[in-house]
């Protein structure tokens, strides 16, 4: 007990929490940072868009092995260890946009460390959360990254005006050091759980194969422990692993293209402004933080009152979530003013956040002891979708700007929405279909 007296779980899960919020903060900081000091410096959009998009390339190469890592050394010290990497090189990496190759080095080594973080997460969570209470806690933990890209996009222009572009690289780092520190101070691995039950569930396992193996007799009497080799094969060849990873895939498209497009779409599709908007163009990433937190809510209701088995709450959660979505992001083209584009953006994301309750959870019903494994895989799918998803939104958008002389009609658009939308109908069928909240990996 530690902290106002607050179980030891909760206090893991808040600085997990605070972690995601904090890597998002970096991901949106260095956005406006970079952009400030590369507009003034005269820099052409090809070579802002390469160093835009070399985190998205080091984050996709480390998600596997950062499961892995996790896997063999233990969530809780990879996970210190990523935090300590990516502020560092905030803190020592001077941001001069002429120097394109240490941006480059820079952004592909945070990219790699933040790689490594929610498969770590995912690895820690599924140790020290009993089942009953996981779909509150991944969705609290998760909804800390839109929490932290509101709070970024809120305030760190201000922070760029006041002191530079090089404050925020500076304000990053001392929040990554923070966060480090109270990581290192208060986290700790959990006591193995002797309950029957908490243990047939994964719950209080540790997930090393030196605490946690299974040990075999020899023949003189003794034993000894049999080491635990990954399951690869059975990972990457399981139809609900992959309905996981195609969710996945789905959900970070669509994020990531509303993430980087919106703004365009309301300054060149909808001709308006965003310094006039104010802080309604925060509302979608806080309704994603909203309705995070309801699916989590919800889906441990579910389960605990017995109301739904564990299978059909995931199902039934991530069903509603991304039909609603696809719905939203389909209408989303229709809307001609701010307040309509607001809405559909701010319904698309709230209810893709809501659908994580189902796909995002059920890493650790179905494989608890390699959670950060399967989170590994899912979430290189995710971020491929990322980098397929925006860079194609370009190139899509410039053939639109040739064929309807411009981006101010919204079939300019269509293609841009109607493909996540209609992604969204796919996964979620996927999902419907091979998805299950039985332990599947032992």
């Amino acid at each position: 007990m530690t902290w106002m007296n607050l179980p030891n779980r909760y206090l893991i899960v808040i600085l997990t929490f605070v972690s995601t919020c904090v890597c998002y903060i970096e991901r949106v900081g260095f956005s406006v940072a970079y952009t400030v000091a590369a507009d003034a410096a005269g820099i052409n959009q090809s070579s802002k868009g390469t160093i835009l998009s070399t985190f998205y390339y080091g984050y996709a190469c480390s998600q596997v092995p950062g499961g892995w890592a996790a896997q063999k050394i233990g969530g809780r010290k990879v996970l210190l260890l990523s935090f300590v990497l990516w502020s560092l090189t905030c803190f020592l990496v001077p941001l001069d946009p002429n120097r394109v190759t240490i941006l480059v080095v820079a952004r592909l080594l945070v990219g790699v460390a933040q790689g490594f973080i929610f498969p770590s997460i995912h690895t820690v969570l599924a140790q020290w959360v009993p089942p009953h209470e996981r779909s509150r806690s991944v969705s609290l933990t998760t909804s800390g990254m839109y929490l932290g890209a509101a709070m970024g996009m809120l305030f760190l222009p201000s922070l760029v005006k006041l002191k530079g572009p090089e404050s925020v690289f500076l304000a990053e780092a001392a929040l990554g050091v923070l966060w480090s520190v109270l990581w290192f101070k208060y986290a700790t691995d959990p006591p193995r759980s002797e309950h029957p039950k908490a243990a047939a569930a994964g719950f209080g396992e540790s997930l090393l194969p030196t605490e946690a193996s299974p040990r075999t007799k020899m023949e003189n009497g003794g034993s000894t422990v049999k080491a635990t080799k990954i399951p690869w094969k059975k990972i990457l060849v399981s139809r609900p692993v992959w309905a996981i990873v195609v969710n996945n895939f789905t959900f970070h498209y669509a994020l990531y293209v509303l993430m980087n497009w919106l703004p365009t779409y309301f300054e060149q599709g909808l001709q308006l402004s965003l310094q006039e908007m104010g802080s309604s163009k925060m509302m979608p990433y806080l309704n994603m933080f909203l309705f995070s937190n309801i699916g989590g809510i919800v889906a441990d209701h579910l389960v605990t009152k017995r109301v739904m088995s564990v299978t059909k709450t995931r199902k039934f959660l991530n069903t509603v979530g991304f039909i609603v979505a696809s719905i939203a992001l389909l209408a989303l083209p229709i809307f001609r003013t701010s307040g309509g584009a607001i809405l559909c953006s701010s319904v698309a994301l709230g209810f893709l956040a809501l659908g994580r309750a189902g796909f995002a959870v059920n890493h650790m019903d179905i494989a608890p002891r390699y959670a950060g494994i399967v989170m590994g895989v899912s979430n290189t799918a995710g971020t491929l979708a990322g980098i397929i998803g925006v860079d194609m939104t370009g190139r899509l958008l410039e053939a639109a700007k040739i064929e309807y002389s411009g981006l101010s009609s919204p079939e300019s658009w269509r293609a841009v929405f109607f493909i996540p939308g209609w992604l969204c109908i796919f996964s979620s069928f996927i999902f419907l279909v091979f998805s299950t909240g039985e332990r599947i990996f032992d």
